[in-house]
């Protein structure tokens, strides 16, 4: 299935893709270089042309500064969705689901299409928050898969995705923590 439609079905109908999702063959390199390379950089790209062409109140970001913190967002993020989905993955049995790292890399993977779709407000930096609030789907997406993915029954599919969210949400915190201690580091060198 190409790229758009996939994104076009997993936005409007999770529920009918949730299915083809779980029963397609796949594996970590080509969810990664089909569908989480291209997706993932929709936000770092649109916030550099955002913060450096268009900028925030009259500021405009420098083109190196917003082309560096871009690669590190992007990398942070390729590696945050593969733990994410190693958490993901190990999870599911405490949950009554099957642990398979690369049915929880599609479950990432696919529910971070909101977020990452989302990512586009970031051309105009004034409306980042509706790109944020664009993640929120992303959770209802997870919500949905995470029973027809990862096998987890469904009367425990809500414990099983609050606590992967949960998880998910201190791999993020921790890494993009890491990426500030860099950025930080780099400022004073």
């Amino acid at each position: 299935m190409d790229l758009t439609t996939r994104v076009k079905n997993i936005l409007i109908a999770p529920k009918r893709e949730w299915p083809v999702i779980a029963a397609e063959p796949a594996d970590v390199a080509s969810l990664y270089t089909g569908y989480v390379l291209p997706l993932a950089a929709i936000p770092p790209v649109c916030s550099i042309i955002g913060l450096s062409v268009v900028g925030v109140m009259g500021y405009r970001m420098g083109i190196g500064v917003a082309l560096g913190g871009a690669i590190t967002h992007y990398v942070l993020s390729l590696v945050a969705v593969y733990v994410a989905a190693l958490i993901a993955s190990k999870l599911a049995p405490t949950f009554g689901g099957r642990d398979n790292i690369v049915q929880g890399l599609k479950l990432i993977a696919y529910s971070a299409t909101a977020s990452w779709v989302g990512g586009v407000f970031g051309l105009i930096p004034v409306l980042s928050i509706l790109g944020a609030l664009m993640s929120l789907y992303s959770l209802y997406l997870l919500f949905t898969g995470a029973a027809v993915v990862m096998s987890v029954p469904e009367d425990r599919a809500v414990g099983y995705s609050v606590a992967v969210i949960i998880a998910t949400i201190g791999v993020f915190l921790i890494l993009f923590y890491l990426a500030a201690v860099i950025a930080g580091h780099g400022m004073m060198m």
